[in-house]
This record gives structure tokens, sequence and C-alpha cells, in this order.
């Protein structure tokens, strides 16, 4: 009978294995009721606490898309490419397909609304071999880098886990990023999504287009008790699907009373 139990928990355990459920089942519920596929991750800044959703799809890499704005921005700021308070992205004045790209943009505009143009542009100017030395150094994602360099986070060349982008996220919180003080304080002042009475969220959102179907929401929250990193990816087929994204991430963090 002793047996029997063992094998029965066992059996229910690789259930949740195979099928990606953990421990999380608030979190399970938040993707649920969206019928949405995809992983959550929320830790402590200073590393004692872990939370994982989805833990099977958690290392599985997938192109960050626009959320590579995140370490694009301070490789810009690094290489004096762009500045905080001027006007870094002057339009050429073809329409690039959305509104909001459509006119010059600060560094500040154009992370809100993830201009892809503008950091195309910087990312022309920074180059291959540039980009390969700052992956490293930032241990990103599987770090490739190939041509053309305006597109390399977007085609599915570059690779990164929700894991890693927690590792990634952590190293940019505690401020041990090879980067400058004064540059990581910039990368967060953009980042900023909101403020409450409760917490200050930074964040930054990605989608890899229909082709690829990984939608992102990546970014920390700072309360009065602690900063807590979070990354969220999910399938994603249609731009319809955009404010699942934030909502996920809100509604998980609340389940988990993070929030």
């Amino acid at each position: 009978m002793k047996k029997y139990l063992i094998f029965i928990v066992f059996l229910g355990l690789s259930f949740k294995a195979v099928h990606g459920y953990d421990e999380l089942a608030e979190v399970e519920q938040v993707f649920r009721s969206e019928n949405i596929e995809g992983t959550f991750i929320a830790a402590s800044a200073n590393g004692e606490m872990r939370k994982v959703f989805n833990r099977e799809r958690s290392v599985i890499r997938f192109s960050p898309a626009s959320t590579f704005k995140v370490l694009n921005t301070l490789i810009a700021l690094k290489l004096e490419l762009v500045s905080l308070g001027e006007t870094a992205f002057q339009w050429d004045g073809n329409d690039r397909g959305v509104l909001a790209w459509n006119k010059n943009h600060s560094l500040r505009s154009a992370f809100k609304v993830s201009c892809v143009w503008c950091y195309q542009k910087t990312a022309r100017e920074i180059g291959v071999s540039m980009y390969a030395s700052e992956l490293r150094a930032a241990s990103y994602g599987n770090q490739v880098v190939n041509t053309p360099v305006d597109l390399f986070w977007l085609n599915g060349a570059l690779k990164i886990s929700a894991s890693e982008q927690i590792d990634f996220l952590m190293r940019l919180v505690n401020n041990t990023l090879p980067f400058t003080q004064s540059h990581l304080k910039t990368l967060k002042e953009i980042m900023l999504v909101e403020q409450t009475d409760d917490y200050s969220l930074y964040a930054k959102s990605g989608w890899t287009g229909s082709a690829l179907a990984t939608g992102w929401y990546l970014g920390y929250i700072e309360t009065s008790r602690d900063s807590v990193v979070f990354a969220m990816n999910m399938v994603m087929h249609d731009v319809e699907q955009a404010p699942l994204r934030k909502k996920m991430v809100i509604e998980s963090l609340q389940a988990l009373k993070l929030i």
C-alpha cells in the first residue's frame, strides 16, 4: 500500500512537470483565467526569495525583442551615442507603421514607445564587434550577434530565457552590471512606468511579432519592504494581446502578495 501511494505521488509530480505547473497555484490561476501559456518568475533583489511558475518554460530561450532595449540603452549610454534630456533620434519623415514612432524622439520617449527605428539607428553605430563584447560582459542570454546588426535581437539570433532575464535584472537592481552608476541610474529613470502608494513599477515590454509569437514583460518593483525583480513571457500571436503582458505580471504579483 505504501509503495502504491508513493507511486501515485510520483505520477502527480510527473504530471506537473510535463504540463509546466509547479507550486504557484495562485499564478497558475492567473494564466488560466486568460487561457495564456507562459511563465512567470519573481525574485527578491537580495536573492532570498525566488518563485517560478512553469519552471520548464522558464529556462527556454526566446528572442528578447524590445526587452533588449534595457541592455541596449546601457550600451548606447556607455558609448555616448545618446544622453538623457535631449533629442537623441531625428525622424527622417518615413512612415514606420506606428504613429508614435513617426516623430523625433528623446531617449526617454524612444524607450517608452519602444521605437524600433531609433534603436536600430544606434545599433548600426555600435556594430557587431562591440555588441559581442558587451553581451559577453553582461552574460546576456546566448550572446549571439549576427548581421544585419540592427535585427539580431528581433529575428531570433539572440535568445534569452526568463530565468536569465531575472539574473540580469538582479544585477541591474543591485548595480553590479558592468556600467557606471550614472548610466544605471539613467536607465532606471526611463524604466519607471508607474508609482502608487504601495509600489513603484519599472518595466519593459516586448513582442517578437506573430512569426516567433513571444510576448515579454519584465522589470522590478520597489516597495517599502523590498525590491522584487520579475520576468514573464507568453505565447503571443496577435498585437491585440499586448495589454495581457502587464496584466499577467501585476495580477501574478498580487496573487503572491508581493504588491
